[in-house]
């Protein structure tokens, strides 16, 4: 499965790559993260626990970043287990382009997904997927205007979000765990 989006930040370049570098703000936004910890240099291990449909499990997985160029890009892989429920795996990039708005956060996601999760049918996998991701971006602008409130009232409305090609909820519950888990750990540098 191949995923790509922007997403408008009311922040700078360097305040958003600072709350993508905070594990607690990362578990904080992803839905269903009950664990996001350090394990090695840039390595950390991730837990979850969703919902797609009739499939309810909890994930565990492995982040791994590379190429890191702070505070502009990085690359990460992850990989996670369900049990009976699936398993997730795949390659993310993440990039912050400053703008005059703020920053501009674009990510791009390949992953493979197995087990039940991938039998479920593909409108409810996107349904959940799309669901999954903005619920953290949503989280995640919430605490960046906590956060950085003056950064905020510079800019007027923060934009919608892009569309978001058509990528698995697993992935989202993964990478909601893991594209936010993969924004988190991706800017991790």
């Amino acid at each position: 499965m191949d995923m790509q989006g922007t997403r408008q930040l009311a922040v700078t370049q360097q305040q958003a790559w600072e709350a993508l570098n905070d594990p607690e703000i990362l578990k904080t936004c992803i839905p269903g993260c009950e664990k996001f910890e350090l394990t090695g240099e840039n390595t950390y291990a991730v837990g979850t626990a969703i919902k797609i449909g009739p499939v309810a499990a909890r994930f565990n997985g492995r982040v791994v970043l590379s190429d890191i160029v702070p505070p502009q890009s990085y690359k990460l892989g992850f990989d996670a287990q369900g049990g009976v429920a699936g398993f997730g795996k795949g390659e993310s990039a993440v990039l912050l382009t400053p703008n005059a708005n703020g920053c501009e956060l674009s990510y791009t996601v390949h992953s493979t997904v197995g087990g039940k999760i991938a039998q479920l049918g593909q409108r409810l996998i996107d349904g959940a997927a799309k669901s999954l991701a903005e619920d953290f971006f949503r989280r995640f602008e919430q605490e960046l205007q906590r956060r950085y409130p003056a950064a905020v009232g510079e800019v007027v409305a923060l934009p919608e979000p892009a569309a978001k090609a058509g990528l698995p909820a697993w992935v989202w519950g993964t990478i909601a765990v893991l594209v936010a888990a993969a924004i988190y750990l991706a800017t991790r540098g």
